[in-house]
């Protein structure tokens, strides 16, 4: 995982923008369900890939806009991944989307395993995070149809936690059993959570809209439970290239 970066053809820092992401995201996300061959064909994504590798993302100016920019890098390389004809699916597929599929960030090689675990949790312990990034399945948080900015940040973490919290297809609460049925989310990084709030339920709670079911999990020993994850694809599939020579 890379500590510095060397950026080519570098990229000043105030000319860092999302524009070209947001403007992608707006037009081929709905409600979380991505439009792959709407992404493949625009020429706005390709830009905004490539101008990744001409930033060094240690010169943006507040830790904001330095999390944004990481966490927009990484929504960008899961779908490149896809593109590229990768799949998050458990195993093989898995390792080779997460671990060695590898994107070019300021002149250096990283890989989405690196992104999440290197830079995201080890560097800003932002839980938050988990609802933000992306890793194209359909367990995953949905995709906001926006990219993030630092000066927005903390708004859009909140709106993308609580989005995350309530989604009965995500989350849910047998309230008269006192059962929470949670993302797997909250399993594998239950640290992350439990070093923020004390606990999972905890953190939970924080983001839950109904009031009452808040008082409830504050008064009552809920049991947690987690959901299976669905690794399927989060929209349409990309159309697969042809082949040199093909017709």
């Amino acid at each position: 995982m890379p500590e510095r970066f060397a950026p080519v053809d570098r990229l000043d820092p105030v000319q860092v923008t999302h524009k070209d992401l947001d403007a992608v995201l707006r037009s081929a996300v709905r409600d979380g369900y991505v439009d792959y061959p709407a992404i493949q064909v625009d020429p706005r994504f390709d830009s905004y890939v490539t101008d990744l590798n001409r930033i060094d993302p240690q010169s943006l100016a507040s830790e904001a806009d330095r999390l944004a920019f990481w966490i927009n890098a990484y929504n960008a390389f899961a779908i490149r991944g896809i593109l590229n004809g990768s799949s998050p699916r458990p195993y093989i597929g898995w390792y080779r989307y997460f671990k060695a599929r590898t994107h070019m960030v300021g002149g250096r090689e990283i890989t989405l395993s690196d992104l999440e675990h290197g830079i995201l949790r080890k560097r800003f312990r932002e839980p938050r995070i988990h609802f933000a990034i992306v890793c194209a399945s359909l367990s995953c948080p949905k995709l906001q149809s926006y990219a993030f900015r630092g000066d927005l940040l903390d708004e859009q973490l909140d709106a993308a936690a609580r989005s995350f919290v309530n989604d009965p297809d995500r989350n849910r609460f047998d309230r008269q059993a006192k059962v929470a049925r949670l993302s797997k989310i909250f399993d594998w990084f239950e640290e992350d959570f439990a070093a923020a709030a004390g606990s999972v339920l905890a953190y939970v709670s924080r983001y839950v809209i109904d009031r009452e079911l808040v008082r409830e999990l504050s008064e009552h020993r809920y049991r947690v439970e987690y959901l299976d994850y669905d690794w399927s694809l989060n929209g349409i599939p990309p159309k697969e290239k042809a082949h040199a020579g093909a017709s």
